[in-house]
């Protein structure tokens, strides 16, 4: 059973605290990762690419010139694809780039992105994130004394909008809940600073 320290907000140790082997402690799987992650960035495709077939430009309708006799090759329209200003052949048109993988997939990427934080020391936990009034300059003093100098995934149990607006102007931080906590955030943030009572909720929910 991996064991972290525990600290406050002033970057002192107050104790340590046992995570799950299930959820904390798995084997990290890299094709996993790696469909959680390529799932997740195809879903935020827009997919409004589109570029216009020789039905859709205009112009075209008329044969350029007479079949025979020119000494030029033989056209049917000025929109064929070979020609400047035509049809494009094979260019993107709109589409749904997102798919899905398997539950058990999905579950299996987020136990491995929380364990390789483990296994790398890159996690540390709080025993509590309180902010009286929306400040950045609290939030950069707790990160601070926290010795996070690097980019930083926030991670609180339910959404505080306090820590969400008081850490959301800080480069390279981004505060998160535990809902909306995900395989790619994970990853592209080398330290990740949860909070005691988001480690139980995380856990609750893939133990």
């Amino acid at each position: 059973m991996p064991r972290v320290a525990l600290y406050n907000m002033n970057g002192d140790q107050v104790g340590e605290i046992d995570l799950k082997d299930e959820v904390f402690g798995v084997p990290v799987h890299q094709q996993a990762l790696h469909d959680a992650v390529t799932m997740q960035l195809a879903g935020r495709r827009r997919g409004t690419h589109d570029t216009k077939t020789r039905a859709e430009v205009s112009g075209g309708g008329r044969k350029p010139w007479r079949q025979k006799g020119t000494g030029r090759a033989r056209h049917g329209s000025i929109r064929s694809p070979i020609w400047r200003g035509g049809g494009i052949v094979f260019g993107p048109h709109p589409r749904d780039y997102s798919f899905r993988v398997p539950r058990k997939v999905r579950r299996l990427a987020m136990k491995s992105a929380l364990s390789s934080k483990v296994s790398g020391g890159t996690i540390v936990v709080l025993d509590e994130l309180k902010i009286d009034a929306p400040k950045t300059k609290d939030m950069i003093k707790i990160l601070e004394n926290l010795k996070v100098n690097n980019k930083a995934l926030v991670v609180t149990a339910e959404r505080d909008e306090t820590v969400y607006k008081s850490a959301r102007n800080i480069p390279g931080v981004k505060p998160l809940s535990v809902p909306g906590l995900n395989v790619y955030d994970l990853l592209a943030h080398p330290t990740l600073v949860i909070t005691r009572d988001a480690v139980a909720k995380v856990e609750e929910v893939f133990a």
